[in-house]
């Protein structure tokens, strides 16, 4: 490996990667935020905020999977300088946006009025979290719609304005979290569910903020986005879902997943559950890592795809690949030294630090297999190549992942039961699964293009 190579696409990874990673930490904050809010009210008013975004995150994760699409698209055609038609596929991709945004109001509408009847939740915990969701669905149009225009934004590379727009997201969250859950300033005491109003509110200021950025940036001119209208081009939009599905697809299936399990381990006691949730939401945090440097490289892959330079795609992927692993070299070493201080943070209770903290030790063996999992696949998304991710996630983490953690897990027929450690030897052993398929599919991909080259 040429390590004068290395150190310079590192460098230019580095800087697409970081905006990123910092507005996937703000996006995560806001939730927490939300939590402790929310949770100074009361517990009924924090679960119903949780419960609400178990319903809602899914969803709305699935559009943001689909709309990852644009950032390929957008950087190949980057790389071949095709920016009329990045327009073109920026207006077709809003259009999708727009109407899935609608079709989640609707979808509220149409679903809540026969299931809320027919659910048995303890005290205000059913009103506050059907309430939060009719708040928040009316935010979805415009969430859905910024995200257009962050991944039109960084398939051009351009990442920061994605940072500078989380923060703006983050200043508009708080002081709109305080007027309506306390009900300040003439506005009525919602409690929880008043996060649904303030999250509604932030994805429109997200999108107001992000239009007017990309409306007036000087740097993103070349694209003419403004000067064109275009009406729905169903040719177009098919070739826009067919990339975006099955990233949105493979998304749903990964976070689904752990959705299930967390379930499963329900009759395990309040104990596993807690130690289960806070080894997942610590590396979730830490995952966003792995995912900004992903991110990066579907841009970085896709230029070097669009500008018909082959062996530079490979050279940004192995090297994303490596550093990656370096990273989580180092992440690892965090985990297992500070696993307990870690998790003192989330409780006090003695049972649940030493099983969370046991856990932890498994997920820095999750760690590898995930960077190199999630960094393959985004490199197969900057060429494109987005059906074999959906095929390879569904085998891995549903039949083979989830297979081994029920088998290790729940029963007796290997070794006696193991509870939430057999889920995550089945995590590890579905992760580790996708990051060998996915390499391998790499490969396919890279071969087949410097066969026909």
């Amino acid at each position: 490996m040429n390590i004068t190579s290395f150190l310079a696409h590192t460098k230019s990874l580095i800087k697409l990667a970081y905006p990123i990673l910092i507005a996937q930490l703000i996006q995560n904050l806001m939730g927490f935020v939300d939590i402790v809010m929310a949770g100074r009210v009361s517990a009924i008013d924090m679960a119903a905020v949780a419960v609400a975004n178990s319903i809602w995150l899914p969803l709305i994760l699935t559009v943001y999977g689909l709309i990852m699409a644009l950032a390929a698209i957008v950087s190949q055609l980057a790389g071949a300088k095709d920016y009329l038609a990045i327009s073109k596929q920026t207006y077709q991709t809003a259009w999708i946006a727009l109407t899935l945004g609608i079709l989640l109001i609707g979808l509220y509408y149409l679903i809540a009025p026969i299931i809320e009847p027919n659910i048995e939740l303890d005290g205000n915990l059913k009103p506050l979290l059907f309430d939060y969701l009719r708040y928040i669905v009316w935010g979805a149009p415009g969430y859905c719609l910024y995200l257009v225009l962050r991944n039109y934004s960084e398939g051009l590379s351009f990442t920061k304005p994605t940072m500078v727009i989380s923060i703006i997201g983050l200043i508009v969250n708080i002081p709109a979290n305080y007027i309506f859950i306390y009900g300040e300033f003439g506005a009525p005491a919602l409690g929880g569910a008043g996060c649904g109003i303030a999250t509604a509110i932030v994805y429109w200021a997200m999108f107001v903020s992000m239009l007017i950025y990309v409306f007036s940036s000087k740097v993103l001119k070349q694209t003419s986005l403004f000067e064109t209208f275009y009406w729905p081009d169903w040719q177009e939009i098919k070739h826009i879902l067919a990339v975006g599905i099955p990233i949105a697809l493979s998304l749903l299936f990964e976070v689904s997943l752990f959705a299930i399990v967390a379930i499963i381990l329900v009759p395990f006691g309040a104990q596993v559950v807690a130690s289960h949730q806070i080894a997942l939401n610590f590396s979730g945090l830490i995952f966003m890592v792995p995912l900004s440097l992903a991110m990066a490289t579907t841009i970085k892959v896709g230029y070097a795809i669009g500008h018909n330079n082959h062996q530079q795609a490979r050279d940004y992927t192995l090297h994303a690949i490596i550093f990656g692993l370096l990273l989580a070299v180092f992440t690892a070493i965090i985990t297992v030294v500070f696993r307990v201080p870690i998790v003192s943070i989330y409780t006090t209770e003695a049972p649940v630090i030493e099983l969370a903290a046991n856990i932890m030790l498994l997920a820095t063996l999750y760690q590898f297999s995930d960077t190199v999992q999630v960094v393959s696949a985004g490199a197969l998304r900057g060429y494109k190549d987005t059906k074999s991710i959906l095929y390879i996630t569904f085998v891995s983490y549903w039949l083979i992942g989830l297979t081994v953690g029920l088998i290790l897990g729940i029963t007796d027929w290997i070794v006696p039961k193991m509870g939430p450690y057999g889920f995550w030897i089945g995590f590890i052993t579905g992760l580790t699964t996708a990051a060998i398929l996915l390499a391998w599919r790499l490969k396919i991909v890279q071969r087949r293009l410097a066969l026909a080259c």
